[in-house]
């Protein structure tokens, strides 16, 4: 919704004695944005807000009635879809900005308040309203594309400040599009304070390749990587999200000044915040730019093997063997089947005896995603995945900084060539495999973070909470206890191995407490998934005797908000879609319906939305009697 829905969110929380709201960007991104040529938007600054939020309600009316009226059956068309479209809101909501800016932007932007908040965000506004004119007037973002201007520099600065020059005439509806939204949401974080609600925004992991912060500071990116994360329960791959990592020793040169501008910022809006994907600050899953899946990554910085370390280990290290994909018959014929011989004829090359390369055309994964564009046939796909696989088969990756050092292919017990290797080479990677993944880097990896983080956490009185999900080493508890920074604590995902299902009486006072996240099944979902674990849930957590009951009946889903509700957590965060399992006559009836976002697909479209309306929540008295029930009976 916008940000006269967010108010009204924070209408429901005072009825049903909430205190807390987690606002949920777009895409996974912060509130912050700026658009990309396509979507979902992806291009994210770390200050301008997006145009979707604004709430059109909050401007002044059209002078116009035939347009008004025209805005006003669009507007009810639009809500009344079951899911988002984004592209036709976010046209409507910039047509109608457009007017708006022709009818009164010149008299707002003389105003005292205006001209305050034009010098308070200088340093950020221009280039931010300079990329998004260079942007539309280009046809991309993507400014490495762009016929000039491929960063922003005192030129169009010297134009930007010029009232009088084209630019600022073609910047100005930018301008008053920022001040608009900043006056919005700066007026939502106020009236959630007037109710005693504590609004807790995101701060995403990474920034957009082609978006204003890469545009305007490249020195803080390493452009020719990617960000992404190991194999995990989301994705057997790993994930690439495609966005650069960052160049630290340039941002620790000047104190991670771009940081602290980035939450000084945000604390306008917030009084909380998550640090998306903690882990990234103590080292961030790589992945070299000509990949596709995660599973070419390594950590960055990470502490990469010297051959003899290698050796040490019993393993007797045979560099072009494994760092090479190994390609034989007995492979190209399990993985490929009745098109063996087709990808022996097309894409491979044959060296000696059984043993293969991959043609130049398909030797990265890029290359063969190239090849098959465009092709989704079910024979196409088998062999362009079976391409995929056959460019990750390999033990060992070299490090990217230092080529006499490596690192071990995540999940390569998997691959085919771990499978060759005689049985005590197994055992002797498997050694090693668990040393460097889970011991190797501990004292490195805390050190630096240390030298991050503090500067991060003390920039802001906000209070911190951390998504430490994942592949956790260590290390990651000894900094966030240092720091007091709230953990993250999901009963389906224990941070103690050794359980299947976290005991929520032991959660720490300083963590979040909640039963899904907007990158996980709701609670209604992960019941049906999988019968057998929720029998066991069922039985063991719950204490229930029988047969768990399908689909999750609202009494249950009842009991095990309680249950969350009654943890240690300093903070129990729950969806909407988990409160509203609750009640069967208030829920949707199809639970799948309910997810928001799918993570091992990198393009998945973000469409979810309520399906109440905010007023009629509100005034559903039974349905907050139980959420205001549960809240109070627990001392939340």
């Amino acid at each position: 919704g916008d940000f006269g829905d967010l108010k009204k969110m924070i209408d429901w929380m005072e009825v049903t004695g909430q205190r807390g709201l987690q606002v949920l960007p777009i895409n996974d991104t912060t509130i912050t944005h700026t658009w990309t040529d396509s979507y979902p938007y992806n291009s994210i600054t770390i200050y301008g807000l997006h145009p979707m939020y604004v709430d059109l309600k909050q401007l002044p009316a059209l002078a116009d009635r035939q347009k008004a009226e025209e805005f006003e059956r669009l507007r009810v068309e639009l809500n009344s879809l079951a899911m988002i479209d984004y592209e036709r809101v976010n046209n409507a909501k910039l047509e109608y900005l457009h007017l708006v800016f022709d009818q009164d932007g010149a008299a707002t932007m003389a105003s005292k308040d205006y001209k305050e908040f034009y010098d308070d965000n200088k340093r950020w506004l221009l280039p931010y309203v300079a990329f998004c004119v260079l942007r539309d007037e280009y046809g991309t973002a993507n400014f490495n594309d762009w016929p000039d201007h491929r960063s922003f520099d005192n030129k169009l600065q010297a134009d930007l400040e010029n009232t009088a020059s084209e630019l600022y005439g073609k910047a100005a509806f930018w301008m008053y599009v920022q001040y608009i939204l900043n006056r919005q949401m700066r007026g939502a974080h106020e009236y959630a304070r007037s109710k005693h609600v504590v609004l807790k925004g995101d701060i995403p992991i990474g920034i957009s390749r082609n978006g204003v912060d890469a545009w305007v500071e490249p020195r803080y990116f390493n452009l020719n990587g990617q960000a992404g994360a190991p194999p995990d329960a989301f994705s057997a791959n790993g994930q690439n999200w495609g966005f650069p990592t960052y160049n630290w020793d340039a941002m620790l040169a000047d104190g991670c000044k771009w940081w602290v501008n980035r939450f000084s910022k945000m604390q306008e809006f917030f009084d909380a915040y998550r640090i998306d994907h903690v882990l990234g600050f103590f080292r961030i899953w790589e992945i070299p730019i000509d990949a596709v899946h995660g599973l070419l990554g390594q950590f960055s910085p990470s502490l990469g093997m010297s051959r003899e370390e290698i050796q040490n280990y019993g393993l007797n290290f045979q560099e072009d063997f494994f760092t090479r994909p190994y390609i034989s018959d007995w492979i190209i014929d399990r993985v490929f089947g009745p098109h063996a011989g087709y990808v022996r004829e097309h894409f491979l090359n044959h060296l000696h005896d059984d043993i293969y390369e991959l043609r130049e055309h398909v030797n990265t994964q890029r290359k063969v995603e190239a090849v098959f564009a465009g092709k989704e046939s079910t024979d196409d796909v088998w062999i362009r995945d079976g391409l995929y696989a056959l460019v990750g088969n390999v033990l060992f990756l070299r490090d990217r900084k230092d080529s006499n050092k490596f690192h071990p292919r995540i999940s390569a017990q998997l691959g085919f060539t771990y499978e060759a290797l005689y049985d005590n080479d197994k055992d002797a990677f498997n050694r090693l495999y668990n040393d460097y993944f889970y011991r190797r880097n501990n004292r490195f990896w805390y050190h630096e973070a240390m030298k991050k983080m503090p500067k991060l956490v003390n920039a802001t009185r906000m209070l911190v909470c951390a998504e430490d999900l994942g592949m956790v080493p260590d290390c990651v508890p000894w900094v966030m206890n240092e720091l007091k920074i709230l953990s993250l604590e999901i009963q389906s995902m224990p941070k103690d191995n050794k359980l299947k299902f976290g005991r929520l009486q032991q959660n720490p006072y300083r963590s979040v407490s909640t039963i899904s996240t907007h990158d996980m099944s709701t609670l209604r979902q992960w019941w049906d998934e999988d019968y057998e674990r929720a029998q066991e849930y069922y039985n063991d957590v719950m204490w229930k005797n029988g047969p768990a009951p399908h689909p999750l009946p609202g009494w249950l889903a009842r009991e095990i908000v309680a249950q969350h509700l009654y943890s240690p957590s300093m903070l129990c965060l729950l969806s909407l879609q988990d409160w509203l399992s609750i009640d069967e006559g208030v829920r949707l009836a199809d639970a799948d319906a309910e997810r928001i976002n799918v993570p091992a697909n990198p393009r998945h479209y973000w469409r979810y939305r309520m399906h109440l309306n905010i007023e009629d929540l509100i005034e559903n008295e039974d349905f907050n009697r139980q959420v205001r029930d549960l809240i109070a009976q627990s001392n939340r």
